[in-house]
């Protein structure tokens, strides 16, 4: 039987399928709130920016795997001392060194969806218990298995609407909205980051690679499963 939330999720994602970003922000604040949050893996803080201009001191997530590298941990704190927003630190459950123990070191090079599963996806589904929806930063250039992404959809698996405000901008629309805002942007993005996760994963991309190459190189992974 389809939901209230599922119904809701389909008549928005009809009405905002082209529309700008700014009006599918506000329509999620208007409809949820303070039970919408932003989630933030803070390669730079442009969705920070465009939700917190309509919804100033909303939440926003940053999940600290113990694996992030010490430029990402710095844009955090200057995203939480420069905008108007909530910043929540999420952690998982076990601390690296605890991880260690059970499972033995370096769990990212054997397995890593378990330990994505473990320091990403858990904690995540943890923090969005109290919401009833996200804002994400997916955008459809960045792999070819976000191609197809949404502006709104429903998370059947976690039972929230998911909102992708930036999902049809390019790279241009991205560096553009950077230029005329003074964005902050990690500093790994000048240096051939243009997507970044935890340090022992990510890798800088070649020319011509799409955004999300250098993450878990050399190995068929694509996604940490967040969004999967």
């Amino acid at each position: 039987m389809t939901t209230d939330l599922e119904q809701l999720v389909e008549r928005a994602g009809r009405e905002l399928a082209s529309a700008p970003a700014q009006d599918v922000v506000r329509w999620a604040v208007q409809t949820f709130g303070t039970r919408l949050v932003v989630a933030s893996s803070m390669q730079d803080a442009v969705l920070v920016h465009l939700v917190s201009r309509i919804a100033p001191g909303i939440d926003v997530l940053f999940l600290d795997t113990g694996y992030h590298f010490t430029e990402t941990l710095g844009t955090r704190d200057a995203v939480a001392a420069t905008y108007d927003v909530n910043l929540i630190t999420v952690t998982p459950r076990h601390t690296v060194a605890e991880q260690d123990a059970r499972h033995g070191p370096r769990l990212h090079d054997r397995d890593p969806d378990l330990c994505c599963a473990l320091r990403k996806v858990a904690p995540l589904d943890r923090a969005l218990a109290r919401y009833d929806a996200w804002a994400t930063g997916l955008r459809r250039v960045e792999a070819p298995g976000r191609a197809g992404t949404p502006m709104v959809s429903y998370d059947a698996k976690r039972g929230k609407v998911k909102v992708a405000p930036i999902a049809a901008w390019t790279d241009t629309d991205v560096a553009s909205y950077i230029a005329e805002h003074g964005i902050l942007v990690n500093p790994l993005r000048s240096a051939g980051y243009p997507s970044i996760g935890c340090a022992p994963c990510t890798r800088a991309v070649a020319i011509g690679d799409h955004d999300r190459a250098g993450r878990w190189a050399g190995s068929a992974k694509t996604e940490c499963g967040i969004h999967t």
